[in-house]
């Protein structure tokens, strides 16, 4: 044979050939749309938090004229029913079967925990929108994994710090007996220099406190310090004003216990109240003046700092997006996309630390007049924490 003569490629190998040519031009090109797994409590006593995170996303998607980064967003929405199990069932079939591109949308610590695996295991990107829990943040951080919202600790950490500015020495502190509860309890014992003089961990989605406020009595604290989301907020703080101890404790909260989902059904009692956030609907930034507005617009109601997270949410799935040309095939640079958050956040400056936790600063709000016969929140001009990060990056071990 003819050492120069070209050799032939057998049918089979051309086939071969033309399949990975094919798969190489594929995988350079930009995907036709954007799919996202949505899945969140949207029922029950505590939907109104799920509710408000998907009409935030929601809410950006139609503003880009239902894209995300040019590309058609497709949005799958589901509903966990505030059970573990049934949102690991739908992120397994949004990630096996629907095959999307980012999971977002769980409130609760335990059901994303619960869940986030599906999405881990299957090399899915999670983007939360409010569970954000500790373990995740430190030695459990994952690159898939990022934290929109802010971490577990956090308005605990700013609360904590803020009734030390008030001078107050002894409080008493309440929480679900959940991961997010230990967390909460645990960030405003960071900071807080004064003495505790009680610490109840209460059972989650339990909305009848007689007994824990009996105690708070008996005890005598000068600060009330309580994490209750949702329905459980709604039912504790009524009780509280109930019972007359306002009169004698002053009652501090985190600010998803003091939004305008616990505003409307509380009513005037929550006049005055203090509690600490990352946003507030004041924020004179111009991509907040604008969700605030389109949202009164679109739902007819004041946005929670739940829809503010799935606003914001969507905002960086959308810059990553655009930001990769909508190569959604290249995860790593999806992921480098997300980690930069070239996004204007409804809270102002943010962005994330090494653990894709957020760096950014937490106020105090308060409960006032909106000028309308309603309530709303009003915030301190000045953060209580700047550019705060959060106590576990340092066991995160992550690369950049």
């Amino acid at each position: 044979m003819n050492a120069n003569r070209p050799r032939r490629i057998p049918a089979l190998n051309k086939t071969l050939l033309g399949m990975a040519l094919v798969a190489l031009c594929t995988a350079s090109q930009a995907a036709d749309k954007v799919k996202i797994g949505f899945v969140s409590t949207l029922s029950g006593p505590s939907s109104a938090l799920g509710v408000d995170i998907r009409d935030g996303f929601l809410l950006s998607v139609k503003l880009h004229g239902g894209k995300l980064g040019g590309l058609p967003a497709e949005v799958l929405v589901s509903d966990d029913q505030f059970k573990p199990e049934v949102a690991r069932q739908l992120f397994e079939r949004n990630v096996k079967r629907d095959h999307v591109d980012f999971m977002t949308g769980v409130v609760f610590s335990n059901i994303m925990l619960a869940a986030l695996p599906e999405a881990i295991d299957n090399k899915t990107i999670y983007l939360s929108p409010n569970a954000a829990p500790s373990s995740m943040a430190g030695k459990d951080c994952n690159p898939l994994f990022f934290a929109v919202s802010w971490p577990n600790d956090a308005y605990h950490e700013a609360a904590g710090a803020f009734a030390n500015q008030r001078g107050l020495k002894s409080v008493y502190l309440v929480a679900p007996n959940y991961q997010a509860g230990k967390d909460s309890l645990a960030g405003f014992k960071r900071t807080f220099k004064g003495q505790v003089i009680g610490e109840n961990y209460t059972k989650l989605g339990q909305l009848d406190y007689a007994a824990e406020l009996a105690e708070i009595r008996a005890a005598k604290p000068q600060v009330l310090y309580a994490f209750l989301p949702g329905g459980m907020g709604i039912n504790f703080i009524k009780q509280f004003v109930g019972a007359g101890l306002g009169k004698e404790t002053m009652l501090l909260l985190p600010g998803f216990s003091a939004d305008q989902d616990v505003i409307g059904p509380v009513g005037p009692a929550m006049a005055g109240l203090f509690n600490t956030a990352h946003w507030s609907p004041d924020f004179a930034n111009p991509a907040n003046q604008r969700f605030v507005a389109e949202f009164q617009k679109e739902y007819k109601r004041m946005p929670t700092l739940y829809a503010s997270q799935g606003y914001d949410t969507a905002e960086l799935i959308n810059a990553a997006v655009r930001d990769t040309k909508g190569k959604l095939e290249d995860q790593e640079a999806v992921r480098r996309a997300l980690r930069s958050a070239k996004f204007d956040s409804v809270r102002g400056p943010f962005r994330f630390n090494k653990n894709q936790y957020p760096i950014q600063s937490y106020y105090v709000r308060t409960i006032g007049s909106d000028g309308k016969g309603g309530l709303v929140n009003k915030s301190f001009n000045e953060p209580i924490l700047k550019d705060h990060g959060d106590a576990y990056v340092q066991q995160c071990m992550m690369p950049k």
